[in-house]
């Protein structure tokens, strides 16, 4: 028998769950259903069936050229950090140097602390006298810098839980060390590089303040700023426009999260047992 305060405890517990579902849930409601409504207003009601939202979105000038860039840049960053990561990582993890963890973590506390907004001028000063300015290669160089010392902490965890005896087995029949970690290590912590992709190409997809300080020309503008100019001509907010948007700028990175998610399930380990 379930003691009468055990009971309402329970259906304290259910009754509070049950509400903060239903907070984060209406957003959700509102983005799914907005984008098919003719007249989408602040709340969640049954649309009235239109694709017309679609359409208007196609014949933006910036729309999809703007999701094309935030490819663009999703994966030239991530494929900057994932290359650059797994070599530190490999490295920190295999060479014995005095303050080594000491670095990482002093890396990792600065990466957090010193954020975007801290460090704008300086950023855009340097970009500025590179000659960066409205270029897709200064806006993933600056992220890529950014995203570096979780990226690296993250594959560390990862390239110590690898045996160093398959390594040592590579290196006795001739194998350089680039050798062994294309063909030995990264095959072994590819859930580890599977998760820093999909948290950097989550970090960039959704960035705003790089983009929006180191490019000017609207061409090349990702979507996280050509978002922030659908307005209509009195200056309020393009429901209609903004909601389909966001529906189209949401989808690659769920699709990505829940393949890479099914693959390899986001283990934050090794992928060998001892």
């Amino acid at each position: 028998m379930v003691s009468p305060r055990d009971f309402l405890r329970r259906v304290g517990l259910t009754t509070f769950v049950s509400l903060v579902l239903g907070f984060f849930s209406l957003p959700l409601l509102w983005l799914a259903f907005a984008p098919f409504d003719a007249e989408p207003e602040i709340g969640v009601s049954l649309p009235e069936f239109t694709l017309e939202n679609f359409r208007v979105l196609m014949d933006n000038p910036y729309a999809m050229a703007s999701l094309r860039n935030s490819v663009l840049l999703a994966v030239g960053t991530a494929a900057l950090v994932v290359t650059c990561a797994a070599l530190a990582a490999y490295a920190l993890s295999r060479v014995r140097v005095p303050g080594r963890d000491v670095l990482l973590y002093v890396l990792l506390l600065l990466s957090s602390i010193i954020t975007g907004t801290a460090a704008m001028v300086p950023i855009f000063l340097l970009a500025f006298n590179l000659r960066l300015i409205d270029s897709h290669l200064g806006v993933i160089l600056v992220l890529t810098g950014g995203l570096l010392p979780t990226a690296i902490f993250i594959l560390k965890d990862f390239t110590d839980a690898t045996p160093t005896s398959y390594e040592e087995a590579a290196r006795v029949f001739g194998a350089t060390p680039l050798q062994t970690l294309r063909h030995v290590v990264v095959p072994v912590i590819r859930p580890g590089l599977a998760t820093v992709t999909v948290w950097t190409v989550a970090q960039v997809w959704g960035d705003f303040l790089m983009p929006f300080l180191l490019l000017r020309d609207p061409d090349k503008a990702p979507a996280s700023v050509i978002m922030y100019t659908f307005y209509t001509e009195g200056g309020q907010p393009d429901l209609a426009l903004i909601s389909t948007f966001s529906l189209l700028y949401s989808l690659p990175v769920v699709a990505m999260y829940l393949l890479v998610s099914r693959r390899y399930g986001f283990r934050f380990h090794g992928g060998i047992k001892r």
